[in-house]
């Protein structure tokens, strides 16, 4: 049996320097190990969306001690709930409820969010740096990338949906798979402030608002097309022509939108895995379990992902059992979160005429208490100890 616990030589490659990637590096280095953060980008560029932190996720960042840096970075939601496209309430959120019974349910710039973490990684990631190879070697694994060679006792594959390292070592895995909509993301400078955040339903379409702590607002929408239609040059008329009519305060962000911003990807997923671990590799975040956006735990099971790799590695001396453990209790958690919020999309992404009414309807007569409670399992997670 190989033993890591307790050595101060233990070597990792992280593959990708996106949330789950840093934050795993910032576990990592705080338990003594060397690690080295590969990123194929240049550069990070300024990302132009914000992300929800629910309690779930901030107290995995408590764990790495970045927390409350992140708390004062960041806005505290005070409203929340789904609309119509006329603006009346379908369901509420009490999120002061939310607060008291499982923790801060924080709105930060995902941009802000990445320079902490970095800021919290210390040694900078090896940008331009892209993956060519991965190889088991006795001992260990080889890296092999646009810049030389790594060698380690561990990779740990955090490149996004379209991992390349999921692809080199999960080649019978299916790929990711459209879910049907299309999403355009942007951050406005309000004229007038915006205090109430919240999604809206249409038919087969929907838009979303969440303020943010210096005054702006992220802004995203969705809208039931077919996979690759782009409108060059003339994004934000498109959004304009689908959502310039909805309730306020939809026209006025709108109105207010620089065209040079907007962002559009179309959504997609990833099918569950057999494994997120294949020897001495193993695969986090969106590289793992990417799923659709509609249960805002993208970047919360990322930082779970991350902070439970690095507490099972300090805690099971055996590195073939901690990733072991890693992957029978992730798989557990993510999946079933993943249909969960995949089922979340189609519900609100209907576009039937005579269904839509009444999926609204339904919406009206949950509890607000009843909606709240469901959470629970999501939102009640805690690092391992």
């Amino acid at each position: 049996m190989s033993t890591y616990s307790g050595r101060s030589d233990r070597r990792a490659v992280v593959v990708g320097a996106g949330i789950a990637g840093v934050t795993a590096a910032i576990a990592l280095r705080q338990r003594g190990w060397q690690v080295e953060v590969l990123e194929r980008a240049a550069t990070m560029e300024a990302a132009g969306s914000g992300l929800s932190l629910w309690p779930n996720g901030l107290r995995g960042l408590d764990a790495i001690g970045v927390g409350a840096g992140v708390r004062e970075q960041s806005l505290a939601a005070t409203e929340g709930g789904i609309r119509d496209t006329a603006g009346r309430w379908l369901a509420r959120t009490d999120i002061a409820e939310l607060r008291h019974r499982y923790g801060d349910l924080v709105v930060i710039h995902r941009t802000r969010l990445s320079e902490i973490l970095r800021a919290a990684l210390g040694a900078a990631p090896r940008f331009g740096c892209e993956v060519e190879a991965v190889e088991s070697i006795a001992g260990g694994v080889r890296v092999r990338h646009s810049s030389g060679t790594t060698e380690a006792d561990l990779v740990l594959g955090a490149d996004g949906i379209n991992s390349t390292t999921r692809t080199a070592l999960w080649p019978r895995e299916r790929p990711p798979i459209y879910a049907g909509y299309t999403a355009w993301r942007t951050i406005v400078t309000p004229v007038e402030p915006v205090h109430s955040g919240g999604e809206t339903l249409g038919r087969g379409q929907r838009v979303g608002i969440a303020p943010l702590r210096d005054g702006r607002v992220y802004l995203f929408a969705t809208a039931n097309l077919p996979a690759g239609q782009r409108c060059p040059g003339d994004e934000l008329g498109e959004i304009r022509r689908r959502f310039g009519t909805w309730h306020d305060p939809v026209p006025a962000l709108l109105d207010a939108a620089d065209p040079e911003t907007i962002l559009r990807h179309d959504i997609y997923e990833l099918p569950p895995l057999r494994t997120f671990v294949r020897g001495r590799v193993v695969l986090l975040g969106d590289a793992a379990h990417a799923m659709t956006p509609n249960l805002g735990q993208g970047a919360n099971l990322a930082v779970e992902d991350a902070v439970t790799l690095a507490a099972l590695l300090d805690r099971i001396p055996d590195l073939p059992a901690a990733l072991t453990e890693y992957d029978r209790v992730r798989r557990a958690r993510v999946q079933p979160l993943a249909r969960q919020s995949h089922r979340m999309g189609a519900a609100l992404q209907l576009d039937w005429p005579a269904v839509t009414p009444v999926r609204n309807s339904l919406l009206r007569l949950v509890p607000d208490a009843a909606a709240l409670r469901a959470l629970g399992p999501i939102l009640a997670w805690g690092p391992p100890a």
